[in-house]
């Protein structure tokens, strides 16, 4: 549809940032080599950019949603100073056990961007190093997901090789971006 916008749907932890089990401290916030950069490419090639991400710490009782509004005003200022703007987090406070709205994989949030930004889901990509994201963008009808080889990426390659087969798996989210952008200018032609 015209006028609707390209986005980016991106994991955080072992996507974005360094995986470390309920992250709660925002001094602990580590950006992986070369994001910024790769958000920055992707900004500058028409994406809007989104984190969607599963925060069951807060439903276990492990962190606070302060605690997590902590590390994500960490996370957005350390990428604004890269000039990288992230649209909207979206995520999750609820444990796996518990009822939610927008658990990955469920595709709610995707369309929430939707409707809330004008997105175009069927040009849109996500990345993500787990089994739940790529379902959350296959159930929310993105273009392409993208598996990274960060966070649990390597070992979710390892051991669902067979649900693979329509995703694009990369190293990095650097390999993400050159190939997300090598896609458009193809399509440009």
């Amino acid at each position: 549809m015209k006028g609707m916008s390209r986005a980016i749907f991106l994991d955080r932890d072992g996507t974005l940032i360094v995986e470390r089990n309920y992250l709660s401290d925002p001094a602990q916030v580590e950006l992986l080599p070369g994001v910024a950069q790769a958000l920055k490419r992707l900004q500058d090639g028409g994406f809007k950019l989104f984190i969607v991400t599963n925060q069951s710490g807060i439903g276990r009782g492990y962190y606070t949603v302060e605690e997590m509004h902590c590390v994500h005003d960490r996370l957005l200022a350390v990428l604004a100073r890269e000039g990288v703007r992230i649209e909207k987090i979206y995520f999750a406070p609820e444990a796996p056990d518990q009822p939610s709205r927008g658990r990955k994989p469920s595709p709610r949030f995707l369309f929430d961007a939707r409707d809330e930004f004008g997105v175009d889901l069927a040009q849109s990509y996500l990345i993500g190093d787990k089994l739940i994201d790529l379902e959350c963008g296959w159930n929310a009808g993105v273009r392409t997901c993208i598996l990274v080889r960060t966070g649990y990426g390597a070992e979710v390659e390892r051991t669902a090789a067979d649900r693979l087969t329509r995703v694009v798996v990369v190293d990095d989210l650097e390999a993400a971006a050159d190939w997300i952008v090598r896609k458009q200018r193809e399509a440009l032609g």
